[in-house]
């Protein structure tokens, strides 16, 4: 069981009405002590009217207090008088048991003497007298506005935050930042991240200089004030984070970029100089900013709606914190975010964030490891090939394999297998990347053959180009969104040439070249194709300059700020030209696609009907059909 590492969370927290039910415990216990005199004062009686109760033998007792006040107790019989009925009763409707009414008295000898006769004559039982502080009374008389104050402080606490709930209206200016215990709260280390080598190794520097700073500063070196990582969603960054909070031992503070902004001005500047202020408290200390880019996107850029002052006067508090006057060098800011073109340039400057990590997709070799990581809990079968998963899935991310295994769990428990096997990872890729399958899915055997004559034509065209992505499978069983699919394996390459795009331009527009050939009519179900066809031909001509017509121009803004502009980077004629060089290559390869397909049309014919008669066929049975590819000699196998 995950330990819960909120330090709030063992507290005693008292309910609301458990305090209203004390107070009223409290006025209750008073009043039963008391005889109800806190509730109800005795009537004031004249000395005229005491000597009439006196005859008449109608008082029980008296207690002069002080050798002032007279404290009258009437007995029972005259309590029954209807001309004592107002003192009866105490608040509560409840037998008042006195005193009933109180008078000054004069002389002191006289009343004395007075009582002394009556108590003789059996008018009255007893009296007495007694001395008492005023200190009772003043404390009796006050508690009423004691518990008003106290209830009030109890309820300013909780409206401060200590409460949780809607209460924090005086806690916003706060830093939200969540302090980890290194010794208790973090387990992660850097032997649970797998691959990002390179990332590892330059972070692990500054953990190396918090542990012996001397090493360091006995050369004269600085420590890098500030760390960002940069890199896709899902590479490892916030993980690389934990194993840093893991492995320094130092007090680390984490929260996201949001938790700076709120609906009130200034409230994020002040939680930036909070969290600062106890990080120094604890330094050395590391903070960690997870999406940094919520406030350190680039000032005074948005052109459409008018720059955010709010979150820029956040990003100047940052600025200021992190090198400024007075700056303290043993906090260290590390940082993530996979929009690292639209940060400010002041906040990506040497002093404040020295180093840009930039942790990428990993490759095949990491890509094993990171599934070494993530088998290690599952129940698998011997043997398991950990290169083949990895050639398996190219372009995944750290947690897109953490996906896939977990996939593969679920998909072996929901067939009733013992141990997770070869297969439960390629449905589990097939599943992630095309969507669960729908086998129910209505489809005519028309639809059905069209389906198999598009997914024919990918395979076939990919067959017979050089530089296409090798086959894996192609079916017909409808996935996600999609009525087929065709399941390549990427070649992973660093840079990609012109002929190769086309042949991938090519074998994209198999599928609606192999309907016209077949049927000499096309359908709607080549829109995820021309899309990407698209795509992928306004980058070569509009980002890569890979047209002659166009030239080596590039429209691509890396810094991210085009997008605020209202006007396009090249005039209206060369839109038209871009436009008009789109059109013609998407048509050249489509032309092409058609050439092919002509050519080896009875080929494409048999592998349609082996598709429509097994839903799914693999590599193997393409080189049935086609042979061998000459070009693909030395490419391993990664299907048996």
């Amino acid at each position: 069981m995950a330990k819960d590492n909120n330090p709030n969370s063992n507290k005693f927290k008292v309910s609301p009405w458990l305090v209203y039910a004390s107070i009223l415990l409290i006025f209750l216990f008073i009043s039963y002590i008391t005889g109800g005199s806190s509730f109800q004062e005795p009537a004031q009686m004249k000395s005229s009217d005491f000597n009439s109760f006196l005859e008449k033998g109608q008082i029980e007792k008296v207690i002069i207090r002080n050798k002032k006040v007279a404290e009258i107790y009437l007995s029972k019989a005259a309590l029954q008088n209807k001309a004592n009925k107002k003192v009866a009763k105490d608040v509560f409707d409840q037998p008042n048991k006195g005193p009933h009414y109180t008078f000054i008295i004069g002389d002191v000898g006289n009343f004395e003497k007075k009582l002394d006769v009556a108590k003789t004559e059996k008018k009255i039982t007893d009296y007495d007298f007694q001395e008492s502080s005023n200190w009772g009374d003043l404390f009796i008389q006050l508690l009423p506005i004691i518990i008003i104050v106290g209830v009030w402080i109890f309820i300013m606490r909780r409206m401060s935050g200590g409460g949780g709930g809607g209460g924090q209206i005086f806690n916003i200016g706060k830093s939200k930042a969540k302090l980890f215990d290194e010794k208790t709260d973090i387990k992660t280390s850097f032997k649970d991240v797998a691959g990002l080598e390179g990332a590892k190794e330059e972070i692990q520097e500054i953990v190396e200089f918090l542990k012996n700073p001397e090493k360091y500063t006995n050369l004269g070196g600085k420590i890098p004030k500030g760390a960002l990582l940069v890199g896709p969603p899902g590479t490892g960054k916030t993980l690389l984070a934990k194993a840093v909070a893991g492995e320094a031992q130092v007090p680390f503070f984490s929260l996201s970029g949001s938790d700076f902004v709120e609906m009130f001005v200034g409230v994020g500047a002040s939680r930036v100089r909070d969290l600062f202020k106890q990080a120094k408290e604890k330094s050395p200390a590391i903070i960690f900013i997870d999406e940094i880019d919520a406030v350190g996107r680039a000032r005074g850029k948005n052109n459409m709606s008018g720059g955010n002052d709010e979150r820029e006067n956040t990003l100047n508090q940052l600025l200021t914190e992190m090198d400024g006057f007075g700056t303290n060098s043993n906090v260290i800011v590390l940082a993530a975010t996979n929009r690292a073109d639209v940060l400010d340039k002041a906040l990506m400057r040497a002093g404040r964030f020295d180093r840009q990590i930039f942790v990428d997709l990993p490759d095949i070799r990491e890509r094993a490891e990171i599934f070494q990581v993530h088998l290690a809990p599952l129940k698998k079968v011997e043997g398991l090939d950990l290169d083949f998963l990895a050639k398996q899935t190219p372009g995944f991310s750290g947690a897109d394999i953490a996906n896939v295994c977990n996939e593969a769990a679920l998909i072996a428990a929901r067939n009733n297998k013992t141990a997770v096997d070869k297969q439960d990872f390629l449905d589990a890729v097939d599943r992630i990347i095309g969507g669960l399958e729908k086998k129910n899915k209505i489809i005519t055997p028309e639809e059905k053959k069209a389906i198999a004559i598009h997914e024919a034509g990918h395979a076939t065209v990919s067959w017979m180009l050089e530089h296409a992505a090798p086959l894996i499978k192609v079916t017909i069983v409808p996935r996600g969104q999609s009525l087929g699919a065709a399941w390549y394996l990427p070649e992973e390459r660093q840079i990609v040439r012109t002929d190769q795009m086309l042949d991938e331009m090519c074998a994209t527009m198999g599928g609606r070249a192999a309907e016209k050939v077949t049927f000499d009519r096309i359908s709607t179900g080549a829109l995820s194709d021309l899309e990407k066809v698209t795509r992928q031909a306004r980058a070569m001509i509009t980002i890569y300059g890979l047209n002659d017509k166009i030239g080596n121009v590039t429209y691509y803004d890396s810094s991210g700020q085009s997008e605020y502009s209202f006007s396009k980077p090249y005039s209206e004629e060369t839109a038209k030209v871009i436009d008009t060089e789109i059109s013609m290559l998407i048509e050249s390869q489509y032309e092409r696609a058609i050439k092919i397909l002509e050519d080896n049309k009875d080929k494409l014919n048999q592998l349609a009907d082996i598709l429509i008669e097994k839903e799914v066929i693999f590599k193997d049975d393409l080189e049935t059909i086609f042979g061998k590819r000459t070009f693909d000699a030395n490419l391993e196998e990664v299907v048996s």
